[in-house]
Formats: C-alpha cells, structure tokens, sequence
C-alpha cells in the first residue's frame, strides 16, 4: 500500500487508514478476538495507520488497538488517538452506540489542561505502547473555549516535549476546524481528523477548510466516507446515523451510482479514493469490524479509476 507524507509532521502513513471505534464495539459487539484480527489482517493489508479514542467503548477499543499492535516494530505505524473526555467510574456522559462498554465506567466531559494530560497517560496506559503519535482535540465545538485554549496548550507542551509528534482536531464540522485554525495560526495544529465533510456526498469541507489546510500545510485525514454505511445500503430503514434516508440524499445517490454505470467503477471504489483527489488529503480512514471489512475496503482502495471518470462525476456532483 502506498506510504504518504503526513503534511508537515515528518510522519509517513499508509494511504488507506484504519479506524477503531467499529472494534470498540460501536452500534454493535465485537469479540475481542474478531477486532484483534481485523487490525492484523489491516497490517497484512499494508495498512500502517490507526486511530482510537478513549470514548470508543470507554476504553475498549484503546485496549484492543494495544493488544493487537503493541508487538509491532513501533517505528513502522502512525498512532493516534484523542482527548476531550475521561473515561472513569461513574462518568455522565453516555453514549447508546456502543454495544459492550466496560460495566461502571463512563466518559465525562473535561478539556482542561489537567484533564487532557491524565487523559493523555491513561491512553498510553491502556494501549501499553510507549507513545502516541497524533493526538486529536476530539469535538472541540462542545467547549470551544477551553479547548482552544487549554487542552491546545497542553498539546502544544507534550509536542514541544516530543511527547506526540503532531496536535490534531477530531471534527465533524469544517467550520469549527476552520476557526480553531484561524484562531491559533503561529502554531496551531498539524493535522485535521475530517467526518463526513469530504464525500461523495458532503463536500462542504471544500469551501473554507480545505483551501486554509492546503494554505497553512496542515494534513487532513478524511473520515466517515460512507456516510454510516448509505452509500452500501440505501433500503428502507436507515444505515446509522439516519432515522430514515431523506429523499434528496437517495436521489444524489442515484445520479452517483449512474456515473459510476457509465465508467464501471464500484460507488464504494469511488467513495474510498475521491477524498484523496484533494490535495490536502494524503490519507482516508475507515472503520471495519472483521478482516473480510478490511480486505473488500483495501480492494475497493486499489481499484484503478479511470481519470475521465472524476471529471464526469464533479459535473454531476
């Protein structure tokens, strides 16, 4: 799998990411051994970049990512991971979406400076692996200004320290990480961990965030790539992240699935690799709950695409 400079970092990552929150159990159980072998079967696929986060099954999938790549030559991989909530015994602040989260603990809510570096070492703690790579500020909006200004003051020690090697955001809106941009441009962060917001079906990360990304040097990550799944499942009910598929998202999708008819390129195919037609996307990252995931997402990664075939699709997009 082709290896890509991550921006300005000096970090090197594989193309094609992988992410953990589907191994921490999210909207449905994972056993232990399935997300253990889902991450090697993402190594043996040439994937060498991975990210987690403390809230993913309250501290699930941060465990499982140790368990499966402690053992690896630790300069050969890109870890990351985030902060913005504390995993602890009885913390508030619940989520339904995950399906087997540790009994008594919770995530609460906390961006201060203190927070962020206990947060920071209970990562580390949890993973048993020496150092994480590049630590997002994770949702920034729900405390915008404490998490530009303390947790980013924390993250700019443990990168001056050598710590980390890069501050990221974990966002899904472009607009708060256009601000938070602007707002800490002499030193602000090095990469932006994107949802959702660079797709087949969302480009509003186009209009204002990318342009800066690309001005300033900062690497975006795009994530969330189908949609919660609506690109590979358009039935009746709803993939997640939908109560129901409205009808204009069901429309766009049918003038896609055209394009790709026309030049015979699968729509998956086309949703992995369109985010990287972008200049300041070196890398996408998706989640996979078992090896087979992983391998058909590689696959569709691969797929040689036809450059007239980008062309038709921006005039119908």
């Amino acid at each position: 799998m082709r290896m890509v400079e991550l921006g300005r970092t000096g970090l090197r990552v594989s193309e094609l990411g992988l992410g953990l929150a589907s191994v921490g159990g999210m909207f449905a159980a994972v056993p232990e051994r399935q997300a253990v072998a889902t991450i090697d079967r993402a190594w043996e696929l040439g994937v060498r970049l991975f990210d987690t986060a403390p809230v993913y099954g309250y501290g699930l999938s941060e465990q499982r990512a140790g368990m499966a790549l402690r053992g690896r030559p630790r300069d050969e991989f890109v870890l990351c991971t985030k902060v913005g909530r504390l995993i602890e015994p009885g913390g508030p602040d619940l989520q339904p979406i995950w399906a087997e989260p540790p009994a008594g603990v919770g995530p609460r809510l906390d961006y201060s400076y203190d927070a962020t570096i206990r947060s920071f070492e209970a990562s580390l703690e949890r993973m048993g692996i020496d150092r994480i790579d590049v630590l997002h500020i994770h949702d920034p909006e729900l405390d915008f200004p404490i998490a530009s200004t303390e947790t980013f003051r924390a993250l700019v020690e443990l990168r001056g320290r050598g710590t980390i090697r890069a501050i990221s955001l974990g966002v899904n809106h472009a607009d708060v990480a256009a601000r938070f941009l602007r707002e800490t441009t002499a030193h602000g962060p090095d990469v932006i961990l994107l949802a959702g917001r660079y797709s087949l079906l969302d480009q509003s990360g186009a209009d204002e965030l990318l342009p800066l990304c690309e001005k300033l040097g900062v690497a975006v990550l795009a994530a969330g790539v189908f949609h919660g799944g609506v690109l590979a499942d358009t039935a009746d009910g709803a993939p997640h992240g939908y109560e129901r598929v409205p009808q204009d998202v069901l429309r766009r999708i049918d003038v896609l699935r055209e394009v790709c008819s026309a030049y015979d390129v699968p729509l998956l195919a086309a949703a992995v690799q369109f985010p990287l037609t972008h200049p300041a996307v070196p890398a996408v990252i998706v989640g996979a709950r078992s090896p087979r995931e992983i391998a058909e997402v590689a696959a569709w990664r691969e797929y040689e695409v036809p450059e007239a075939f980008w062309t038709a699709l921006r005039s119908a997009l």
